[in-house]
C-alpha cells in the first residue's frame, strides 16, 4: 500500500518505519529540512530502541522515503497519516492547530480519493473537525478515520510490531476495511482490530492513559500512607496483585509519572469533560497526587538537612537519572526537572548523570547543573544520592566504590531499586519510597 505520514517526530517516524518494515511504500513527510536531511542520513533524532535499525533498513530498501514536498507524497499515496504535535496548552487542552493545518494542506494537495488517518492523539470531536476542514478545501472524495496510538516509550517499535489491540475509528465500510487490511500483518498472533465510530475510538486513548496514571498516583498515595504507618508498601502491593481483578501492572510507587502522554492526556480529559460541563473529580486528583509526588524526594531531603531557600548551600547532590522512563531521552513532564529546579533553589550544585537524556538536560538547564559522564562520577564528593528514574545499569551498582566517592552516604531511592536492610548495613543511611 501507499502510505504518507505528516510529521516524523515520535509517532509518525515509528509509524512510518513500522509500516514500510511490512513491505508498504511510505514516505514521511516534515518541514524541517535540517530534520530530513539528518534522517535521510540516518540520524534519528529520539532515542528508540529499533527504531534507528528499522529506518536505515528501509530507507535502503527504499520502501521509506523523507521530503518536504506533502503535496507530492499526498497525490502518490492512498492513505495519509496526520502525526503531527498536538501539545498542551496552558488550560490543559489539547492544541489542535498543527493537526488541523495538516489535514488543510492535505485538501489542496489531493488528485482523488485519500483515507486521511488521525494518528495524533486528539480529542474526542477531532475526526469532525478535520473532516470539515478538508471539505472546505476540496471536492475530492476523502474517508477521515481515527486511529489512535498505544505506543509505550522505550517498547514503541516493539507495541506497534505487536500490538495488543488495533482501534480503528471509521464511517465508512471502505475506509474501515482498507485500514483492517493495512494492520493485519501485524494482527497474525490474534491481536483484535476493533472498529468503531470515531469518537469512540478517539476516546479509547485517552482512557487507557487515564486508568494507567489513575493506578500510579494510587499506589504513591499508598505508599506515602505505608510510610506513616510503618507499612511496607512492597508487601502491599504484592498481596494487591494476586488478586485476579487487578493484577500487577503500575503498581510500582515512585517519584510520579511524566512523559509525552500520561499527564497531558490525563489534564486533556479534564478539560474537554468541562467543555461539556463535565466535573472529572477523579482525573483532578490523579494529577494533584502525582504534581505532590515529584516533590517526595525533595521533602525526604529537607528532613536530612532543613528547609529553606539555602538549605543546602554548599552540598553536592548526585542526581541518578534525568528521563521520565528508562529507554527513552524524553524528558517531557519528567519528575526529574522540579527535583533539580527544587535543589538549584536551595543552593545546592547538581551532579546529575542519565545514559541518554543528557543532551536533552543540557537544553533545559544549561550550564546550571554537571553533567557527569557515568553514574560513578555523578557521587564524587556528593552529600546524598538522588535515584529518579530506574535504568537498569542503577540496580546493581558497587555499594563499596559508591560509599568511598560520596562525602555522606545518603541515598534517597525514588524508585525503590535497593532492599534497605541490605544497603542500611553497608553503612549507607538509606530511604525509599513507602518503605520502613
Amino acid at each position: 500500500m501507499r502510505i504518507a505520514v505528516v510529521g516524523t517526530g515520535y509517532v509518525g517516524l515509528v509509524v512510518g518505519a513500522c509500516f514500510a518494515e511490512t513491505g508498504n511504500q511510505v514516505v514521511c513527510v516534515d518541514k524541517d529540512a535540517a530534520k530530513v536531511r539528518a534522517l535521510r542520513r540516518g540520524k534519528i533524532p529520539i532515542f528508540e530502541p529499533g527504531l534507528e535499525e528499522l529506518v536505515k533498513r528501509n530507507f535502503a530498501e527504499k520502501r521509506l522515503t523523507f521530503t518536504l514536498d506533502l503535496k507530492a507524497a499526498v497525490r502518490k499515496s492512498d492513505v495519509v497519516f496526520i502525526a503531527v504535535g498536538t501539545p498542551m496548552g496552558e488550560d490543559g487542552s489539547a492544541d489542535l492547530q498543527h493537526v488541523i493545518g495538516a489535514a488543510r494542506e492535505i485538501a489542496r494537495a489531493m488528485n482523488g480519493y485519500k483515507v486521511i488517518v488521525d494518528k495524533s492523539t486528539v480529542p474526542v470531536g477531532t475526526s469532525e473537525l478535520v473532516r470539515e476542514a478538508i471539505r472546505r478545501e476540496t471536492t475530492h472524495p476523502f474517508s477521515v478515520v481515527s486511529n489512535p496510538e498505544f505506543l509505550k516509550q522505550g517498547a514503541a517499535v516493539e507495541d506497534f510490531l505487536k500490538p495488543d489491540r488495533v482501534v480503528i475509528g471509521a464511517n465508512d465500510q471502505k475506509s474501515a476495511d482498507l485500514m483492517v487490511e493495512l494492520y493485519r500483518p501485524f494482527t497474525r498472533t490474534g491481536a483484535p482490530i476493533m472498529v468503531m465510530d470515531c469518537p469512540s475510538a478517539e476516546l479509547c486513548k485517552y482512557a487507557a492513559n487515564a486508568m494507567l496514571a489513575t493506578r500510579i498516583s494510587f499506589m504513591n498515595e499508598i505508599a506515602n500512607v505505608c510510610e506513616l504507618f510503618g507499612a511496607d508498601v512492597d508487601q502491599v502491593r504484592q498481596a494487591v496483585a494476586t488478586d485476579r481483578r487487578i493484577g500487577s501492572a503500575f503498581l510500582f510507587p515512585g517519584v510520579g509519572y511524566g512523559g509525552s502522554c500520561f499527564p497531558k492526556d490525563v489534564q486533556a480529559i479534564v478539560k474537554f469533560s468541562a467543555d461539556k460541563k463535565y466535573k472529572f473529580r477523579i482525573l483532578e486528583a490523579v494529577e494533584s497526587v502525582n504534581k505532590t509526588q515529584k516533590q517526595r524526594l525533595l521533602v525526604k531531603l529537607d528532613a536530612q538537612f532543613g528547609k529553606g531557600p539555602k538549605a543546602l548551600a554548599g552540598k553536592t547532590i548526585a542526581v541518578w537519572g534525568l528521563a521520565f522512563k528508562p529507554r527513552t531521552d524524553d524528558m517531557r513532564e519528567a519528575p526529574a526537572i522540579p527535583i533539580v529546579e527544587g535543589l538549584l533553589a536551595r543552593g545546592a550544585k547538581v551532579q546529575a548523570y542519565d545514559p541518554e537524556a543528557v543532551e536533552v538536560a543540557r537544553r533545559l538547564f544549561g550550564a546550571a547543573i554537571t553533567y557527569a559522564p557515568n553514574a560513578y562520577k555523578a557521587l564524587t564528593g556528593a552529600d546524598a544520592l538522588l535515584i529518579v528514574t530506574e535504568w537498569n545499569e542503577f540496580r546493581e551498582p558497587d555499594f563499596t566504590k559508591m560509599k568511598k566517592l560520596m562525602r555522606r552516604p545518603l541515598i534517597l531511592d525514588g524508585r525503590n531499586l535497593y532492599q534497605p536492610g541490605h544497603v542500611r548495613a553497608l553503612g549507607f543511611t538509606y530511604q525509599s519510597i513507602g518503605r520502613p
